[in-house]
């Protein structure tokens, strides 16, 4: 699993582990993701061990790949959820951010899906599952180089999915909404271009308050995305207000993007997701839960 160290990566590597599979946690930070399998490892009943692994390096992706398949004597799931939050208005934007954007969140998953996709057509069976975001899916102002990455991960792996199932190789692709990990506080990498407006944005704030003023836990959805893939779902998305806007979307695209620009011009730094903000009430959730299906 990339990205395994914090947030998404480590509650699906704890999940995992619960429930006595054999993890490997890889991440950039080579000396987290070790601090965090020691961790997980004395949840029990099964185990993690850690690589330092940057997912922009697709030779080190496919080395951890073979090396981890041979050590256990096959390789039944593939996560790859590496990522970065790339975003901020497009013309603050040079093209260095996009291209660290597209280097780790698509070419990343890229380098992952080369690496396990042939091991897992040798034995007959195996799933990759590739993390996107519910802005893979809606529209996503100010969040632009982010949403054209989780697009293209979503695009891949639901064209991935069509063509590997005759094969035994299942695909699912992950679309969350707002989740409460690390990466909401998280600057822009520090060697990249300085972007004003994302200096003086709360990302957490932006986020939470897009998500109906609560954000979902990194637990709860590492159990969603283990349900569905035991039941080998395409698409997994959440939490409600996710599949809500996502519902939306499918049912009146023009609609959405028009509720979308409206959020962007009265508020530039509001939309993370794009869409209009998720119902704060039960009965305005159920309305809407309504409307979209």
């Amino acid at each position: 699993m990339t990205g395994g160290a914090s947030g998404i990566g480590r509650a699906l590597g704890a999940a995992l582990v619960r429930r006595g599979d054999q993890v490997v946690l890889a991440d950039v930070d080579g000396a987290a993701a070790s601090e965090v399998a020691n961790q997980l490892s004395a949840l029990g009943p099964g185990a993690a061990s850690a690589a330092a692994v940057d997912v922009r390096d697709a030779a080190a992706v496919a080395a951890l790949v073979t090396d981890t398949a041979g050590r256990h004597g096959r390789l039944d799931l593939m996560v790859n959820n590496a990522g970065l939050g790339i975003v901020g208005p497009v013309e603050e934007l040079t093209p260095a951010h996009w291209d660290r954007a597209i280097d780790v969140n698509l070419r990343g998953v890229v380098h992952g899906v080369h690496a396990a996709y042939p091991v897992m057509l040798r034995q007959g069976h195996g799933h990759i599952v590739n993390t996107a975001s519910l802005a893979g899916l809606v529209p996503a102002p100010g969040m632009a180089p982010y949403a054209m990455t989780k697009w293209g991960v979503v695009g891949l792996s639901l064209s991935l999915r069509a063509e590997a199932a005759p094969r035994g190789v299942r695909v699912s692709v992950v679309c969350p909404g707002g989740v409460d990990t690390p990466i909401l506080d998280k600057a822009m990498p520090s060697d990249l271009p300085r972007v004003a407006t994302v200096e003086v944005t709360d990302t957490r704030a932006m986020i939470t308050k897009s998500s109906g003023g609560h954000l979902y836990s990194a637990d709860a959805l590492a159990a969603d995305v283990l349900r569905g893939v035991e039941r080998n779902r395409a698409v997994i998305v959440a939490p409600r207000e996710a599949r809500i806007k996502w519902r939306l979307m499918r049912l009146s695209p023009s609609l959405l993007m028009r509720l979308s620009a409206a959020m962007a011009a009265r508020d530039p730094a509001a939309g993370p997701s794009g869409s209009p903000a998720a119902p704060t009430s039960a009965a305005e959730t159920a309305e809407a839960d309504r409307s979209a299906s």
